[in-house]
């Protein structure tokens, strides 16, 4: 029999204290087959500094799918992850490129330099668009974050990681973020 765990907390509030002391958790969450977590970010800085952290836990082959609508912080939270693998190039939305392409330095965890892709799929038609002009072996590569990923859902591995940024309706600065996995 297989066991399901099924985590969900809400609207927690992002602090460096918070993050640092509860890595684990997020390890531990980012293994579980069922994942479902909400955060409220005050700030930029906070989106950046949520999704330094968990690049900590992320490994080769993790694809984590950022949705949000344009300017919720999507490119923000890829700051964090560059950040984080001590990414010298200008990360920028690969909008018209489809695909931004990172060697990361050598940093946490990391002993080898690991490649980061930054995919945004947002002009193309569906997945089958994708696998003809993409195709999925990035996915074994390194670690792929892509922007819009809901256009692709259906050929995404399993354990994709979805983050949802999305602005609040009364605060422009404040943004809700909830991350799980089906």
């Amino acid at each position: 029999m297989h066991d399901i765990i099924y985590m969900v907390i809400y609207l927690m509030e992002i602090t460096k204290d918070y993050l640092e002391n509860n890595l684990d958790f997020f390890k531990n969450t980012f293994k579980n087959q069922e994942v479902n977590i909400h955060f409220l970010s005050k700030s930029e800085i906070d989106t950046k500094y949520l999704a330094y952290e968990i690049s900590k836990t992320l490994k080769k082959e993790d694809v984590i799918v950022l949705n949000g609508e344009l300017g919720s912080g999507k490119t923000a939270f890829m700051y964090g992850v560059a950040k984080y693998f001590n990414i010298e190039n200008e990360i920028s939305s690969p909008t018209f490129t489809i695909v931004n392409e990172y060697n990361s330095k050598c940093s946490g965890k990391y002993t080898n330099p690991i490649n980061i892709y930054h995919f945004d799929v947002y002009r193309l038609e569906d997945e089958t668009e994708f696998l003809d002009q993409i195709g999925t072996e990035y996915f074994e590569n390194g670690i792929s974050f892509i922007e819009w990923g809901n256009i692709i859902e259906n050929i995404l591995p399993k354990k994709a990681i979805f983050i949802d940024i999305t602005k609040d309706d009364k605060d422009y600065d404040m943004r809700h973020i909830h991350i799980w996995r089906k």
